[in-house]
């Protein structure tokens, strides 16, 4: 379990083919030194990985061909930038919201603007993962916690601050890049509940959406 609160944003130094279609990812990072213990878990732009080799300031992963064809981890090349987190230990603070590392699909950077300090940003979003992002909401994004500002009929804006700007590489992704979305686990639990029950003298999970309750 993670926060989406970035710790360190890591370069990727090599991606090599691991057997079944998977890939292993070497990363380059500090994160206080810690040498990670084989077996642990660690977010790579929201994904949780499982460390496979470790050393001081290196860490090798491997993801998946699930994970490779969900995310967007296929398209890493040696040089990229990517946001890292530890997953959390008991009795530490919860500063952002619930993050998995199941990233559930992808979306793209649409438009993005400057307000004040502040960059806004507008994710295209498929209508499969919108259906559970609401206004005011939590939404992880490349493994970054963020509020949502405003939603629509084909994506959602969040603002990043400018600390947001500076620890995570949110604020430089171009317009079109891909990114990685984690929407907020209660929604889908909720869904999921409610489907076992309906349809109810008539309510069904459409008619609660559209009035506000789903």
């Amino acid at each position: 379990m993670f926060t989406g609160l970035v710790e360190e944003v890591g370069r990727i130094t090599a991606v090599s083919a691991e057997a079944g279609d998977a890939r292993r990812l070497t990363i380059a990072m500090q994160l206080g030194d810690e040498v990670l213990p084989l077996g642990a878990s660690l977010a790579v732009d929201g994904v949780c990985l499982t460390v496979v080799e470790s050393r001081a300031h290196q860490v090798a992963l491997v993801a998946a061909p699930e994970t490779l064809g969900l995310t967007t981890l296929g398209a890493l090349r040696s040089g990229d930038p990517v946001n890292l987190e530890r997953p959390l230990r008991v009795g530490d603070r919860l500063g952002g919201h619930m993050v998995a590392g199941h990233v559930d699909g992808t979306g793209s950077v649409a438009a993005h603007g400057q307000r004040g300090a502040a960059v806004d940003v507008t994710i295209a979003t498929p209508p499969a993962l919108l259906r559970y992002i609401v206004a005011k909401g939590s939404i992880a994004i490349d493994g970054v916690s963020l509020t949502v500002n405003q939603v629509d009929n084909r994506g959602f804006t969040v603002s990043l601050i400018p600390h947001t700007q500076s620890a995570t590489t949110l604020a430089r992704k171009a317009i079109g890049a891909k990114v990685n979305l984690e929407v907020d686990l209660i929604g889908k639990y909720v869904e999921k509940l409610l489907a076992g029950h309906l349809p109810l003298n008539g309510i069904t999970v459409d008619t609660l959406r559209e009035n506000g309750f789903a």
